[in-house]
């Protein structure tokens, strides 16, 4: 047994890195955005995601009233739009002419055309978070099947998406960090491990 001591800190949602995504929904027929960090596979056959939103966020509205939305993968070159979708409410601003929108065969999903990779999703369930612990407000998580994904020729290898392709980045402590690069092969690196 070793003798190293690890500080003990503060219990939190550590979990890192925390990709981050733009979540699409209309409201009222007009295209809303909210970039958010709380996302994750839930499944792979069929493809589930899953993302958390405050329940008092706008979006929420849409992704309810639709049910429907769309999970965008943003690149370094649209930070300021996506970092400006954060700063302000679709309550208050319109948010419909920051990107280029386009809408797959649910319709009522806004994608965005300058995001690498687009993923179209329907609602199959929806767990407000509050009913399960001690608080009165929390998030709400929306689970969804992806019904279809999009991305421009120039992110895929061999027709599958290539992250090194896309220039994403993730979110930590108030910050965007830019993703790394390839170090090692899954499922084969740990072969020699004995």
């Amino acid at each position: 047994m070793s003798d190293l001591k690890k500080n003990k800190i503060k219990p939190s949602a550590y979990l890192f890195p925390m990709p981050v995504a733009l979540i699409g929904a209309n409201i009222d027929g007009k295209p809303n955005f909210e970039p958010i960090a709380y996302v994750g596979i839930v499944e792979y056959k069929p493809p589930l995601i899953s993302i958390a939103s405050y329940e008092t966020h706008y979006t929420n509205i849409g992704i309810k009233e639709n049910g429907a939305f769309s999970v965008n993968t943003p690149s370094e070159n649209i930070i300021k739009g996506t970092d400006y979708c954060g700063i302000v409410s679709g309550e208050n601003v319109d948010k419909s002419e920051v990107f280029d929108v386009f809408y797959g065969e649910l319709k009522t999903a806004p994608m965005i055309s300058q995001a690498p990779l687009n993923l179209e999703c329907k609602v199959i369930k929806t767990i407000k978070i509050s009913e399960f612990v001690d608080i009165e407000k929390s998030h709400e998580l929306f689970i969804g099947e992806i019904v279809n994904a999009y991305a421009d020729d120039e992110y895929l290898t061999e027709g599958a998406p290539d992250i090194s392709k896309f220039k994403t980045f993730t979110f930590s402590m108030g910050h965007y960090w830019k993703v790394g690069e390839k170090f090692a092969k899954a499922w084969e690196v740990g072969k020699n491990y004995r």
